[in-house]
């Protein structure tokens, strides 16, 4: 069943809250808190699908780091009770696939949060049930409330605005201060902002259900700003859920079990009279207008308007022999009308776009080891540099050593680094990942020639489908020449009879 969930809270230092600790939480990983000195764990928090950092043009490379951007959001909040970011979560819908709900969020992101200039720390998740539950995928993300100025730099949360005098001049308070109000510099914590987000988050998933074609919706409203006539159900509450899910039937779940099938009666009946009333009005429209071209009379349509321009008899046999390959195409793949090749440019279009995300996972995963073979042989070679600093016990030689192997130091910590992140026990295992390497060497080729195949196939339906748009085109010009031509016959036809 399609649900409607988008809630927003402040991740807030007076609350105790820590702006790497819920990264960390939400990515299920092990991040280091300068501002606190100590990690925060959740690689062993299951449930998380994948994460990712969406960044404005603007921003810092280095912020695609996920412990680089929460330590430096830290550090630009300097109060005991700063308010640190933003954090959203947000349902999908199990009526579409996992990948589809992961681009349909990451359109959302970048079309209404990243185009504002925010930076997002996104992740996926979709929780377990051991119990064959209803399974309830959603993502959260975060999002520094400072924005990021286009050098790179932290602005500002708010600005002052001075109240003036009719003769300009700053007013002062009975303590002598100016007077002032603190305008925030964005509209992202606004009432409107967060309404007109519902909002789109809504219409998106609906376009998507209708793209599927599916007889669902949500609606970002409430039922009462709905106007629509259903019974609210009661909250619940902690004690109340434990025991429900434990078997323990409550009198308010029995209360909420009874609304539901209520609701249930009443959509149906709704949805049987509107679906009754939009067949009645779907008939009339059919009804009312002409027979639409089909694909086989557009597509003659355009190499006859093609054959008829070309000068020379070679241009009209080679119309014609690109005519015949067209024909002989679509029948090869089952392409009959202007439904089955709209299906088949949205087929190959979605599986152009998996393939290709596909590949750019693989190409990254490979970079990544690289960059860990690297780390490997770095750390090997610097090593005795780092022995040698732990064999030093006091201070003044220690510094001294530091401060002439603080290159290779940096260098051997950098490396370290990168071996744990993959290897938290310490075990490094290059054998394994030379295997893995070479096992996305061969998928990255097997996946490659599929996506050029159907690539190659796509640009072909894209070509046939110009067509058809061209020959569209011609005849709804071609009709209102008609309508227009037809009133001043008539005109002429009366004034010859007077």
């Amino acid at each position: 069943m399609a649900i409607f969930h988008f809630t927003v809270t402040q991740t807030k230092r007076s609350k105790g809250q820590s702006a790497i600790a819920s990264a960390a939480y939400r990515s299920g990983e092990r991040l280091y808190s300068e501002y606190y000195g100590e990690y925060s764990d959740y690689t062993r928090k299951g449930g998380v699908i994948c994460s990712d950092i969406l960044l404005p043009s603007h921003a810092p490379k280095e912020y695609a780091d996920r412990q680089t951007l929460w330590n430096a959001v830290e550090k630009a909040e300097r109060g005991k009770t700063a308010q640190l970011a933003y954090s959203f979560e947000i349902s999908l819908q199990n009526e579409f696939s996992l990948e589809e709900n992961i681009a349909l969020a990451r359109k959302f992101l970048l079309e209404q949060f990243v185009s504002r200039g925010m930076t997002v720390d996104v992740s996926f998740h979709e929780k377990e049930h051991e119990d064959g539950g209803t399974p309830n995928p959603h993502f959260h993300f975060l999002c520094p409330i400072r924005p990021i100025e286009q050098d790179g730099t932290w602005g500002l949360k708010q600005r002052r605005v001075y109240a003036l005098d009719e003769d300009g001049n700053r007013i002062r308070d009975q303590n002598g201060e100016f007077v002032f109000n603190a305008v925030p510099t964005t509209d992202w914590g606004s009432p409107e902002t967060l309404e007109h987000w519902r909002q789109t988050w809504a219409e998106m998933c609906n376009a998507k259900f209708a793209e599927k074609g599916l007889d669902v919706r949500i609606d970002h409203r409430s039922y009462e700003r709905q106007g629509v006539d259903l019974l609210p159900t009661i909250h619940e509450g902690a004690t109340v859920r434990a025991m429900e899910k434990k078997g323990i039937r409550t009198e308010k779940g029995e209360f909420n079990r009874w609304i539901r099938a209520t609701n249930a009666v009443i959509r149906d009946i709704k949805k049987k009279i509107a679906s009754l009333i939009g067949w009645i009005a779907d008939m009339k429209a059919e009804l009312s207008k002409p027979q639409a071209p089909d694909l086989v009379s557009l597509l003659n349509a355009y190499y006859t308007q093609r054959r008829a321009g070309a000068y020379s008899q070679k241009g009209k046999v080679s119309n014609l022999k690109e005519m015949n390959e067209t024909f002989n195409y679509l029948r090869a793949n089952g392409i009959y009308s202007l439904e089955d090749l709209e299906h088949r440019v949205s087929e190959h279009s979605a599986a152009t776009e998996s393939l290709k995300k596909t590949l750019d996972e693989q190409i990254a995963r490979m970079k990544a080891i690289k960059q860990l073979y690297d780390s490997s042989a770095a750390f090997q070679s610097l090593k005795p540099v780092y022995d040698g600093l732990q064999k030093i016990k006091f201070e003044k030689p220690r510094a001294k050593y530091k401060a002439e192997h603080e290159a290779e130091l940096k260098q051997f910590y950098a490396a370290r680094r990168k071996l744990t992140g993959e290897f938290p026990d310490g075990k490094v295992d290059m054998k394994k990942l030379s295997a893995e390497y070479d096992e996305l060497e061969q998928a990255h080729e097997t996946t490659y020639g599929e996506f050029k195949t159907v690539r190659d196939d796509l640009h072909r339906l894209w070509r046939v489908k110009s067509c058809v748009d061209t020959a569209a085109r011609f005849n709804e010009h071609t009709e209102e020449q008609k309508l227009q031509n037809r009133p001043q016959t008539r005109h002429k036809k009366e004034d010859m009879t007077r």
